[in-house]
């Protein structure tokens, strides 16, 4: 669970991931695939290119053969100067269909590399947000999918750009050696600024691309903590904050263009002392009888084509920038998806063994060696101070993260071999804030697979006590969530409800009765402790009642269990656990522990697996 308060409250808020080197290989497979999945776009894409850069290489020639035609003979002239006319149709046809298919294979592209990120990315589970940050993820799968997604329409124009150099000098070489050799001896400056234009266009990129990440990541924070930054007046040092790296992101996007303004520049001062010397060279064999008239014209258009550096340029640069977005796309990548087994669960009644669960974060060891055991059809409630990994421990019951060493089992089949399917199906999980996923209220209550009947749904929702408002609503059961008004109690009645509807072995509750009513609170606290036959129950607790209706209590301290026992056997026997629950007053309410509300006692709201 992530539960972010706002950049105002946070004190160890999640940084977006930042890679000096990033994953070249992984980009590039990633770019290669897609590639392949728009294969026969690609091949046409291609065949389009050619054919308009064979059309823009065969215009030269057949203007300087109409040219000569009506210097010599113009009644014979007329079929020369169709030609060239039906070469310019053909060019700005083929122009027309090969934007029109450009534009489909890049969002056919850019759609599947984002079903596919997305699918990874939720695969992968909490990891990749504690990793990269949600307004990181955002920004990768939305922006720079797009930008990576046009890789294969700017591929295909690279090489139609790299073509058409190449072409027009063979063409040269063809009406005479000469001029050919003369632009040859200036084309490995063009190589080189070619080559100094894509290296360091490359970083530029790069750099600029990470700045954007940490504003989205960054905006995403504030967003989220919208309410804590008005509740502080704290706007205007959120938006400086946010947008710290705009210098930053400014300056690297100057740099682009003047990396590429650079390369333009020096291409303009170099091509054009190629086409003068081209032209001289011709001109001097046009002295010489060597060449026609009309061959001087096509060997001067050809050394234009020959130093068109800057339209390679231009395609370079999109080439580039899907490039260094692939390569971000790929780091998304390289966070492990999780790997299941095949392994269904034996007959049973839910036994839950956690046997030397160690779990580091950041540097830390939020877990410590935990044994614990939840015998099947019982409840165990943890709780514990802030920070001490209570939610961290009910994410691992669930297999919703891996411990770094030891074994999670239910009924005896360790969860990291259990099938996705089975998993799912057995273990329900209800959270503090559970997120709202479906089209209706009806759909979020059974959200999952597969999806409960409908008459389960009813019945979980009733035991949730979400019944009654639920029928309230506009459109009662089939009102979309998203319109729906409703309390911070009302949303966890519906997290609880799903729970309930997905029936199992095992259900883990991370805090999820926090936000009920003293009266909704023991109505379900009945039916959770005792309507559930033959389902064990793991419960994250933080009021004094809740830990005082389950089974066994574990007492976690410093990521280590401090002590396993009945409620009232350990609020008897350690004051120190009595103050886990709150302080004066609340401590002395006894173990009923009427007056806990759950707070954290330094005052910050909890956040995930710090808990």
């Amino acid at each position: 669970m992530t539960v972010s308060p706002g950049p105002a409250a946070s004190s160890h808020r999640v940084q977006p991931f930042r890679s000096d080197h990033p994953p070249a290989s992984t980009g590039d497979a990633l770019l290669r695939a897609a590639t392949r999945h728009s294969g026969v776009r690609c091949v046409a894409l291609g065949l389009l290119a050619l054919a308009a850069t064979t059309a823009n290489l065969l215009l030269p020639a057949a203007l300087g053969q109409a040219l000569d035609a009506l210097l010599t003979d113009p009644s014979g002239a007329t079929r020369r100067v169709l030609s060239c006319t039906a070469l310019i149709l053909v060019l700005s046809v083929l122009d027309a269909f090969e934007t029109v298919l450009g534009a489909t294979t890049n969002a056919r592209a850019t759609a599947w590399l984002r079903e596919r990120l997305t699918r990874h990315v939720l695969d992968a589970g909490p990891r990749a947000g504690r990793r990269f940050g949600p307004g990181e993820l955002v920004a990768r799968l939305v922006g720079s999918a797009g930008q990576a997604g046009a890789a294969p329409a700017a591929l295909a124009g690279v090489l139609a750009a790299l073509a058409t150099p190449l072409g027009a000098i063979v063409a040269l070489w063809l009406i005479d050696y000469r001029p050919a050799l003369v632009f040859l001896c200036g084309a490995p400056v063009i190589a080189v600024l070619l080559k100094r234009f894509t290296r360091d266009s490359s970083q530029c990129v790069a750099r600029y691309q990470d700045a954007q990440g940490r504003i989205a990541g960054s905006l995403t924070e504030a967003i989220d903590g919208a309410r804590t930054v008005a509740a502080a007046g704290t706007a205007d040092k959120e938006v400086a904050r946010i947008l710290r790296p705009l210098p930053e992101l400014s300056r690297e996007g100057h740099r682009m263009w003047r990396v590429q303004g650079r390369a333009a520049a020096q291409a303009v001062a170099v091509a054009p002392l190629l086409q003068i010397a081209v032209l001289a060279t011709a001109g001097l064999l046009l002295t010489r009888e060597a060449l026609s008239v009309g061959e001087l014209l096509a060997a001067s258009r050809y050394a234009v084509l020959a130093s068109g550096v800057g339209v390679l340029v231009g395609r370079l640069g999109g080439l580039i920038e899907a490039r260094a977005s692939a390569h971000r796309l790929g780091e998304l990548l390289d966070v492990p998806a999780t790997a299941h087994g095949t392994r269904h669960l034996p007959r049973g009644r839910g036994n839950l063994e956690l046997r030397g669960v160690t779990v580091h974060r950041g540097g830390r060891t939020v877990l410590d060696g935990v044994d614990l055991v939840v015998p099947g059809g019982t409840t165990l409630a943890v709780v514990g101070r802030s920070g001490t990994g209570k939610s961290l421990l009910a994410a691992l019951a669930g297999r919703l993260a891996d411990p770094d060493g030891g074994d999670v089992l239910l009924d005896g089949v360790p969860l990291r071999a259990l099938d996705r399917r089975e998993l799912r199906r057995e273990i329900g999980y209800a959270f503090e804030r559970p997120a709202l996923l479906g089209d209706s209220v009806e759909a979020t209550i059974g959200f999952g697979h597969p999806t409960p009947p409908a008459h389960r749904i009813r019945a979980a929702a009733r035991t949730a006590r979400a019944d009654d408002f639920v029928r309230r609503l506009p459109h009662g059961y089939a009102t979309p969530c998203a319109g729906a008004p409703l309390s911070g109690g009302e949303v966890q009645r519906l997290g609880l409800a799903r729970a309930f509807a997905r029936g199992g072995r095992l259900l883990i509750l991370d805090d999820a009765l926090s936000s009920l009513d003293t009266v909704t609170e023991h109505h379900v606290s009945e039916a959770l402790f005792g309507n559930m036959p033959g389902r064990s129950r793991l419960i994250v607790a933080h009021r004094a009642s809740t830990a005082a209706r389950a089974d066994t209590v574990a007492w976690l301290d410093e990521g280590r269990v401090r002590a396993v026992g009945r409620h009232d056997e350990l609020w008897t026997s350690s004051a120190e656990y009595r103050r886990v629950f709150g302080s004066g007053a609340e401590a002395a309410e006894g173990p009923a522990g009427g007056a806990d509300d759950g707070s954290d006692p330094s005052g910050r709201e909890r956040t995930g697996d710090s808990r």
